[in-house]
């Protein structure tokens, strides 16, 4: 109950924040969730997305590349969907996965992805530049509770859409992700750019833990954004006013 209500009071600041964002028009913020197999993702979605308007709040999911997302670069498809000033945009799954699913299983040389996370850091140093406040999660859980999960998912009717072989494949490289998440953690964090490890086996603590860094990311911009808002008001007040004086 009490995680609940910590998280009731968090998602009415982060609402809050989000209206002054949109209204502001500075910033965008763009928020990352990366994690393993049955981590969380849908369900911090539900959650913390879910607390926003959605009006100015989508989420951009990223599967396995079609033929055309091949042919460019492999930020091609992911600059495409980043928010834009005054917008929230929540990825699940992201550029990423071009450092670790791709190296986990081979499918570029590893020339090809090490050079990677020199684009990816410059690829966010742009997008904060811009405005565009960035933070990215990765939902850490454990073997144990990760086998609890999947085998829920057999046993439940109402999760059997889940249900993915190749989960279990997944699960059978849990070493190699380990270190292909380790490698894109460090060598990818920066101030304009944190990740933040979330430990993901207990729900309502994820999403309390997601919900205040997202709120700590916001909250230092809220008298820049209070402060543009009074101006478009005097702005505004003062246009009524001679148009007034002019009828």
């Amino acid at each position: 109950a009490g995680e609940r209500a910590r998280f009731a009071a968090l998602a009415a600041e982060l609402s809050e924040l989000q209206e002054l964002l949109a209204a502001a028009g500075t910033h965008g913020l763009l928020v990352v969730l990366q994690g393993r197999d049955a981590a969380g993702k849908d369900g911090t979605l539900r959650a913390v997305a879910g607390a926003l308007n959605p009006v100015g709040t989508r989420v951009a999911s990223f599967k396995v590349p079609t033929a055309d997302e091949l042919a460019h670069d492999f930020l091609w498809r992911v600059h495409r969907q980043v928010p834009g000033r005054g917008e929230v945009v929540f990825f699940n799954r992201s550029h990423y996965e071009d450092v670790l699913v791709v190296r986990v299983h081979d499918l570029v040389p590893e020339t090809l992805w090490k050079r990677r996370y020199d684009h990816i850091n410059a690829f966010e140093s742009l997008l904060a530049d811009s405005g565009i406040l960035v933070v990215k999660f990765l939902l850490h859980i454990s073997k144990d509770e990760q086998e609890k999960r999947l085998l829920d998912r057999e046993a439940e009717p109402r999760k059997a859409w889940k249900l993915n072989p190749g989960d279990w494949r997944e699960r059978g490289l849990w070493e190699r992700y380990t270190a292909a998440y380790e490698d894109a953690v460090g060598r990818c964090a920066a101030p304009h750019a944190p990740w933040y490890v979330v430990p993901a086996d207990d729900k309502d603590e994820r999403d309390v833990a997601v919900a205040e860094a997202l709120v700590e990311t916001l909250r230092p911009h809220r008298r820049d954004w209070e402060k543009a808002l009074e101006a478009v008001g005097t702005r505004q007040k003062a246009a009524l006013a001679e148009m007034r004086a002019r009828t």
